[in-house]
């Protein structure tokens, strides 16, 4: 970025900058406490990306903007569905993180389901689904999908063949019925290399604050990942349709690919800016005969730090 382009930049941005840029750069302590030998591997295959000043500008922008298709769809009451699938470890979370980071979570809500239970696991498929669907001026993210089907439970044998193939067959008529009701859905995969699941799932096993991440099932990931590259590839071939597509993400760098999916997600929707009620701050009310009572000690928190 040139001289010119950062005296261009608004005031409000540069003085975001200042203020987060210590609450951002917690959330991008990527860098884990690793051996040298790891962190020698890790640094050899991951050539420095974006500068951190500059990805930060380009991320508060890109927030920015979020907050405006946010006001526009509470506004106009638009339903917006955004699916995020991917391999373990391919970003989908960090990306979800930085989408509703500023946003209001009444209007953007994230959900992750856990395994079905055992009645789920009776019921139509879609069914658990289908509650967490947004109403009129809610976006809702997906942190997997509907698409567990023919993916995790397909591969990790808990579902059958025939029971992938009624998933395929039913999930196209299931997308246009979601899309004929007034939801704009938009599906995301993030995709990354053999070699960068292999680097990340190793720093996430030597990061204590990190080996949270790592599940029994994702382990095994490892072992199958040519079984979900075949699965990945049917599930694309056969529920990339008009009213829903498939967008691919290249993850590998972790930085471009939430800068690149945020940009891509908001040239999908055609929202503008919308009329807002001027905010200004009351004056408080002062009671003369007002006198504010000393609390006990023992209610505050210790001043620690």
């Amino acid at each position: 970025m040139t001289s010119k382009d950062k005296a261009e930049q608004p005031d409000w941005l540069e003085a975001e900058l200042a203020d987060t840029i210590d609450e951002d750069y917690e959330l991008e302590l990527s860098e884990p406490a690793l051996s040298e030998e790891i962190r020698r591997i890790y640094q050899k295959a991951h050539p420095p990306s974006i500068p951190r000043i500059d990805y930060f500008r380009a991320l508060l922008t890109l927030q920015a903007e979020l907050i405006k298709l946010q006001d526009w769809v509470a506004y106009h009451k638009e339903k917006v569905v955004v699916i995020f699938e991917g391999r373990d470890s391919a970003g989908k979370g960090g990306v979800i993180k930085r989408i509703t980071q500023r946003l209001n979570p009444r209007v953007a809500r994230v959900v992750a389901l856990p395994a079905p239970s055992d009645r789920e696991k009776t019921q139509w498929y879609f069914q658990r689904y289908v509650p967490h669907l947004p109403a009129g001026g809610e976006i809702v993210l997906f942190d997997r999908s509907w698409y567990n089907r023919s993916g995790v439970e397909r591969v990790m044998g808990f579902a059958t063949e025939d029971q992938v193939e009624q998933f395929f067959s039913d999930v196209p008529a299931f997308e246009r019925m979601l899309v004929g009701s007034g939801i704009r859905l938009v599906k995301y995969w993030f995709s990354i290399t053999d070699e960068e699941q292999q680097m990340r799932f190793l720093v996430r096993i030597h990061d204590p604050l990190k080996q949270w991440k790592l599940s029994p099932m994702d382990l095994q990931s490892r072992v199958r990942w040519e079984a979900y590259t075949k699965a990945k590839e049917e599930t694309f071939a056969r529920t990339n349709i008009p009213e829903a597509p498939w967008y691919i993400v290249e993850g590998n760098d972790k930085k471009r690919a939430r800068l690149n999916c945020i940009d891509h997600l908001l040239h999908q929707i055609p929202y503008e800016d919308v009329p807002h009620e001027e905010v200004a701050l009351p004056q408080r009310v002062f009671n003369p005969s007002y006198e504010r009572k000393v609390l006990p000690p023992e209610l505050y928190v210790p001043p620690k730090y």
